[in-house]
């Protein structure tokens, strides 16, 4: 992130600066000034998060998703804008919170690292393994403790609105839960080293697998990795499928349902038959969920 923030102030920031310094009189803040350093990194995760939100989403929507889930009875009226709009609403709060885990990026208080020969290319393969596997347990337990009665209705329930989700659903989040769920990502850079164009890297895939696994776009079955038929299970059965990128953990702790032929089958999963049973099932489900209180 330090050499993203170079390229911003060199081509965009230096000259804001120095514009707001001409036109208010207020002395120049120089790059290293926390004041500008936080304003700076404000501006540009939420202009990155927007645009590749909007961008991958959209893309998505556009040329993958499959128009016909919004014929299904729990797509809401109006869902699409409403998805986007929580999201949207959401970026300003997680922006906030997610600066200093950014300023302490850039700043060197983390483990990422600038040569990628520092521990060789073997580590290197292996850390980005190793990320995928520390975040997908984290999230793992933080989105399995949002969906404990103490919290879910405050936190989790607003992402649950979505029970057939589009691509833009990935992100329409409660602010603090989306935030929540993105934690590990930072944690991630304090527990092991990783090459920091590689975390760049990686940080870009997590956004569009977010994507991925809301687009209703069923590629794979394989019993291992987390797609977009699992998430829909956990959008649809509730208490099934925690995981963010496999279902080692699901496996682990016994929260793990594998899609069958009602989800990966098209004709089975577009029947009435199919859609007035899981209609059935999902209203039952959500009376469940909606009376468990403490």
């Amino acid at each position: 992130m330090d050499v993203v923030m170079q390229y911003a102030d060199e081509y965009l920031f230096d000259s804001v600066y120095m514009g707001i310094s001409s036109y208010t009189g207020i002395p120049y803040l120089e790059r290293q000034n926390p004041v500008r350093v936080i304003g700076s990194l404000f501006v540009f995760i939420m202009s990155y998060i927007v645009v590749f939100y909007l961008g991958t989403a959209g893309f998505e929507y556009v040329y993958i998703y499959d128009k016909d889930n919004m014929k299904h009875p729990k797509f809401l009226k109006n869902q699409v804008q409403m998805e986007i709009t929580t999201s949207l609403k959401a970026f300003p709060t997680i922006t906030v919170l997610t600066i200093p885990w950014i300023y302490a990026e850039i700043n060197g208080y983390t483990l990422l690292y600038d040569d990628p020969f520092k521990y060789g290319i073997a580590y290197l393969a292996l850390s980005a393994v190793m990320f995928l596997l520390f975040t997908d347990f984290c999230i793992y337990w933080i989105h399995r403790l949002l969906h404990h009665p103490l919290v879910y209705t405050r936190f989790h329930k607003l992402h649950h609105k979505w029970v057939v989700c589009t691509p833009f659903a990935s992100h329409a989040f409660d602010p603090i839960d989306g935030y929540l769920q993105s934690l590990p990502y930072h944690l991630a850079t304090l527990v092991f080293p990783i090459y920091k164009y590689l975390y760049l890297a990686l940080f870009a895939f997590v956004n569009v697998w977010s994507v991925m696994i809301h687009d209703g776009n069923y590629l794979s079955n394989n019993p291992i990795i987390n797609g977009a038929a699992h998430h829909t299970l956990h959008h649809t059965r509730f208490q099934y499928n925690y995981g963010q990128f496999t279902t080692i953990f699901d496996r682990l702790f016994n929260s793990h349902m594998r899609p069958g032929p009602s989800v990966y089958n098209s004709s089975i999963r577009k029947s009435q038959a199919n859609i007035s049973k899981e209609t059935n099932e999902i209203d039952k489900m959500l009376k469940v969920v909606d009376a468990t209180k403490f």
